[in-house]
């Protein structure tokens, strides 16, 4: 009867947390997190800005 308690005890802490997983994945989607799913793809390709030359030093 022991063994049978735990496994039930550890089935209910199971839904709870796959709960808590689907709770956050379903925040995440309503709250717009996936909306954008091409920029991150492309994000690398874009140029960096170039720097400006510093003033400061001067070159011989």
């Amino acid at each position: 009867k022991i063994n049978m308690n735990a496994i039930i005890v550890l089935i209910i802490i199971s839904v709870l947390v796959a709960g808590g997983f689907l709770a956050a994945f379903l925040w995440a989607v309503r709250s717009g997190q996936y909306d954008d799913t091409f920029s991150p793809s492309v994000r690398m390709l874009f140029e960096d800005k170039k720097p400006k030359p510093n003033k400061d030093h001067s070159e011989s």
